[in-house]
């Protein structure tokens, strides 16, 4: 009966498919960044997202990059637990999941026009999300749970039986006693968090500039996923629920999301011979995500009539081979049932079921009800950067960011489960190899605050490191061409759960991520 929770919040884990940054902000913006990892103190027309305030020392005019980027990532998960020995369909007790997250397209453009000591500019891109992700099999929490309601289902099939003094609901042709179960599962989401930002640098020294301006964040979110045709041994779990409906044990999340949010920006760039010092500090974007869904859920309002029912036909029929009258039998097997059904070992089955139904329910249907506002801030983040430029050819750079995880609000305080906000290195040179090509290489190193706690199918991220190659092309005086390659080397997070005192279930995470990109950049 757990099972909608699980998969509701599985879906959180599907709208986080950022490739590069937080754990909702997606860094690469620009193929210049792809290609070198550090952009914090670089003066370039990424600035507008990297460097807002450095880009007032670019030339007089108009500055214009196109970026065009696409993602490929695959999540990995394994899970070992003793109960998947009872899948009918596969009895080893491990299992591999995998998720494949694919962007083909992550479109980004910067705009600047420099005009005396000013700089306007514009910076459009998918600042979080971006991409699809599928898990053709659903998730090892799904079964986790479809095994324990197995259990559970096989518990109260015995002390119905205990009640009755003889194998009804424990016979091989219904519940069984072993919690051998089968079903089918399925989920797949996609998230676009689209982010506008504008503002003006200014000039107040030759060597010293600062900027404000603004983003607005259009988030917009999809998520879709079953967990069907329940079988606990022979019974499939529809029968005991509500009979007339096959679909009435299956478990269905149809969910929209829609949201919009401002992120006020501000910037300062200060040069000094050959070194550039630069930071950037983007406030919390308070984001609330409005659902608009069409959810389906087990009800178990009807489980103890559906299981007085099916006592008292089978009662009936033993007594109309005695001798009674279909009326007299029917009367019979109703009040047998009836008494047998309020045995105190029945009745505390069905509480503690129904217990666990009535506590996870709201949490379940909370954060993708219909109509619900959720809470998803985008976090504030704080980066910094030093360039050094100690021959003309070579240019190096460096740079720290800190995203304040811990202090945005998310569905049921979910933040409060990190130990810290995500911190992240960042590294890079690039080297004209000649008058018309750059090369480039850098690397990025990101580490989330996270705990044993945090880990689980709901939110789903391991920290990395990121190498990163590629090139510029000096095509003409006016246009540049940039190509890029980076791919994350993530780490393994393994957590252990105490099902029970004796049963643990346990997980181990990681992913692999390849980004390709092209951009071309304009100056006029």
């Amino acid at each position: 009966m757990k099972s909608k929770m699980i998969l509701a919040a599985a879906f959180a884990a599907i709208s986080q498919l950022a490739f590069a940054g937080g754990i909702l902000t997606n860094t690469n913006q620009n193929i210049a960044y792809n290609r070198m990892m550090s952009r914090e103190a670089a003066i370039g027309i990424d600035g507008a997202y990297y460097n807002p305030a450095g880009v007032a020392f670019l030339s007089p005019g108009h500055h214009f990059s196109f970026n065009w980027q696409m993602a490929v990532q695959r999540r990995t998960i394994e899970n070992d637990y003793p109960l998947f020995g009872n899948n009918t369909a596969d009895n080893s007790t491990h299992r591999k999941f995998q998720g494949k997250a694919f962007a083909p397209v992550l479109p980004s453009v910067q705009y600047a026009y420099n005009w005396r000591d000013f700089s306007f500019q514009f910076n459009g891109g998918l600042i979080g999300g971006g991409g699809k992700c599928t898990f053709d099999d659903g998730l090892g929490s799904f079964e986790k749970i479809v095994g324990e309601t197995a259990l559970g289902a096989v518990g109260l099939a015995g002390a119905v039986d205990q009640a009755l003094g003889q194998q009804m609901f424990t016979s091989p042709q219904m519940f069984g006693t072993d919690g051998k179960y089968s079903f089918n599962s399925y989920m797949r989401g996609n998230s676009y968090y689209y982010g506008f930002s504008v503002g003006a640098a200014y000039k107040l020294r030759p060597n010293m500039s600062v900027f404000a301006g603004v983003r607005a964040v259009y988030a917009t979110g999809s998520y879709y996923g079953y967990v069907r045709n329940i079988k606990v041994g022979n019974m499939s779990l529809y029968k005991v629920l509500d009979p007339s409906k096959t679909n009435s044990g299956d478990i269905e999340l149809n969910c929209d999301q829609k949201g919009l949010g401002f992120t006020p920006i501000i910037s300062i760039d200060y040069r000094l011979g050959h070194w550039n010092f630069a930071a950037k500090y983007e406030f919390k974007t308070r984001m609330r995500l409005k659902n608009e869904s069409v959810n389906q859920a087990p009800s178990i309002g009807n489980l103890q009539d559906n299981l007085g029912t099916a006592v008292a036909q089978t009662v009936a029929a033993q007594a109309m081979k005695q001798g009674m009258t279909q009326t007299e039998a029917l009367a019979y097997g109703l009040e047998y049932a009836k008494n047998k059904l309020s045995d105190p070992r029945v009745v505390g089955a069905m509480g503690m079921i129904k217990q666990q139904f009535d506590s996870k329910m709201e949490e379940a249907t909370g954060e993708y009800a219909d109509g619900v506002k959720v809470p998803a801030d985008i976090p504030a983040l704080l980066s910094v950067g030093v360039g050094y430029n100690p021959v003309d050819p070579l240019r190096v750079n460096v740079g720290f960011h800190y995203f304040y995880d811990k202090q945005a609000s998310a569905y049921n305080h979910r933040e409060e489960k990190l130990k810290r906000g995500t911190m992240e290195w960042t590294a890079g040179a690039e080297f004209d190899a000649s008058k018309r090509i750059t090369v480039s290489a850098g690397w990025q190193n990101t580490n989330y605050g996270l705990s044993e706690a945090y880990m689980n199918d709901k939110s789903f991220v391991v920290s990395s490191n990121s190498v990163a190659c590629g090139a510029r092309f000096h095509l003409t005086k006016r246009m540049d061409l940039n190509v890029a390659y980076f791919h994350s080397f993530y780490q393994h997070k393994k957590t252990t759960e105490e099902s029970t005192q004796t049963v643990t279930y346990k997980s181990d995470y990681t992913r692999d991520n390849n980004v390709f990109g092209v951009g071309v950049d304009f100056n006029f």
